[in-house]
């Protein structure tokens, strides 16, 4: 499932990304491991034998030792593979690299050389336990780096005209950022849709928030990603650096030094008080200062103050952290249950709306964050909050029961909505404006639904409903670079743009939106 997405504006996103190199803490940690897989068949070969029958046990557990530890080279020369920067060039290419490295192990000549595991793993590690970078021909090894062919270099390559999608996804317990990159139509022809690269993910993401700032406090603009998960942590990761294993900073989370310490501290008592512990409870991880206490829901960056990071959590708590600073700033507590959704004002950038499982919406002023924020009720728990950039007082709200309301701020806390209105028979998930289009907003739910309103002038009429095939719809976005572009993802795991000026229906509503389609007079699309 896609639980979050983004775009990521034009022009910020390296030409040709970074292929990340393992650290020699990486390599290590790899070599000691084999070596670990390595003893343990060592200690099953050593098991005395009685009989013929138990001779020929043996000797296919010693022809069983030399597949796995021919697999285990084969899985370290995999590992160390750069795997999208072989994506680029073609599976053939990365399967017959291997294969070479295979080829100078010698494998096959396993049981003559005489060689134990610990030799394989040296031969493929080095005997430092650093990867050998250069090979005798002085070519950089194929594993690590980029290979310096065309073709490949080319396919690698974002190009200006390349819009990028930012998911967050869960699929079978493995959860990733996929950056995708979109191809328009062009001269009639079809449009393209694909993933470039991926991050791994330690934890299922929740929430993300691009962003440009560098926590180390340089003034250009980066390729930045906030992701919040399960976990009391929201990890900064670098879109630019390809097959990274580690967030390039954190705020919050489990303390790591001082769990290392309460480690060792442990090891050092008796028996008897081992087992006195093996009875109580695991204690509970100990959280840096400022960290959220449980899952983070919903994050927002400041785009006026750069170093500005809002975010929602399960611990009813909205924090705003200085990310330069790594810390948290302030901690607010303005609501009584789970913090689903946080957003900055567009226009008045200290600002900050949140929306929470109490059935509440509150608007705060970070000058004065210990202030009493403005409140507005609204009718079941909020999923999913936006400001209207046509008219930046107002903002929307959507709730578990469908319901989509619009609330002007300058009328006070608790004031009536402008609006109210069923959008969907089930929860409405997200809310989108088109940046183009005044009133144009989208709305998607976990009904399959994706639908286009017409809210000016506080009057909302459907548009069209279209079914992306996404499955429950989770997160849908128009584009900023590219207004009449809206991508969508959900439960079907799969990210979908959809032109909407190819509907009928938005080209009649909106004659001149819709003439900008360079194929010519939009196609109808199927309503469900």
């Amino acid at each position: 499932m896609i639980s979050a997405l983004s775009w990521i504006p034009k022009g910020v996103a390296k030409a040709v990304p970074t292929v990340a190199q393992p650290t020699e803490e990486e390599l290590e940690a790899m070599r000691a491991q084999l070596e670990a897989e390595g003893d343990g068949d060592d200690d099953e070969d050593s098991e005395p034998s009685s009989s013929d029958a138990d001779m020929d046990s043996d000797d296919a557990g010693k022809d069983e030792t030399v597949e796995e530890a021919v697999a285990r080279a084969k899985k370290v020369a995999a590992s160390m593979a750069s795997s999208r920067a072989a994506a680029g060039g073609s599976a053939t290419a990365a399967t017959g690299a291997i294969e070479a490295a295979m080829k100078e192990l010698d494998m096959e000549h396993y049981d003559d050389s005489g060689d134990d595991d610990a030799d394989v793993i040296n031969r493929v590690l080095g005997t430092s336990g650093r990867a050998r970078l250069e090979y005798a021909e002085g070519e950089p090894d194929p594993y690590l780096q980029l290979g310096d062919d065309d073709s490949e270099i080319e396919d690698f390559t974002l190009r200006p005209t390349d819009l990028i999608i930012l998911s967050a996804k869960n699929e079978d317990d493995v959860s990733n950022l996929e950056v995708w990159v979109y191809e328009e139509a062009d001269g009639g022809g079809e449009a393209n849709l694909y993933v470039h690269h991926e991050v791994l993910l330690p934890a299922f993401p929740l929430c993300l928030a691009w962003m440009d700032c560098d926590p180390r406090g340089d003034t250009g603009r980066r390729n930045l990603v906030a992701v919040g998960t399960l976990e009391p942590v929201i990890e900064i990761w670098d879109l630019d650096v390809v097959d990274s294993v580690e967030p390039l900073t954190t705020l919050g989370g489990v303390d790591t030094s001082a769990a290392e310490a309460a480690a060792e501290g442990g090891e050092g008592g008796a028996a008897g008080d081992k087992k006195k512990k093996k009875k109580k409870k695991k204690a509970k991880a100990k959280l840096l200062p400022g960290s959220h206490e449980d899952s983070v829901l919903g994050l927002s960056w400041n785009r006026e103050f750069r170093n500005v990071l809002a975010s929602g959590s399960a611990d009813c708590t909205v924090k705003i952290w200085d990310l330069v600073k790594g810390a948290c700033e302030h901690t607010l507590k303005c609501h009584t249950d789970k913090v689903q959704a946080v957003a900055w004002n567009p226009a008045e950038s200290p600002v900050l709306l949140t929306g929470s499982f109490d059935r509440s919406v509150c608007l705060a002023d970070a000058r004065t964050p210990q202030g009493d924020p403005a409140r507005w009720k609204v009718t079941a728990d909020v999923e999913a909050l936006c400001w209207n950039p046509h008219d930046p007082t107002c903002f929307l709200v959507s709730c578990e029961d469908g319901v989509v309301a619009q609330y002007d701020a300058r009328k006070g806390k608790g004031s009536a909505a402008l609006f109210r209105l069923s959008a969907h028979d089930k929860p409405t998930c997200t809310l989108s404006f088109c940046p183009a289009v005044r009133g144009l907003l989208a709305t998607g739910s976990t009904d399959k639904k994706v639908k286009l309103w017409d809210v000016s002038n506080n009057t909302p009429q459907m548009v069209c409903a279209q079914d992306l095939n996404t499955g429950a719809v989770f997160s849908a976005s128009f584009c900023g670079d590219a207004p009449h572009l809206l991508a969508a993802g959900g439960a079907g795991g799969e990210v979908v743009v959809w032109d909407v000026r190819a509907h009928s229906a938005v080209a009649a509503k909106f004659p001149a939106f819709a003439a900008t389609l360079p194929t010519g007079p939009p196609a109808a699309a199927d309503d469900d």
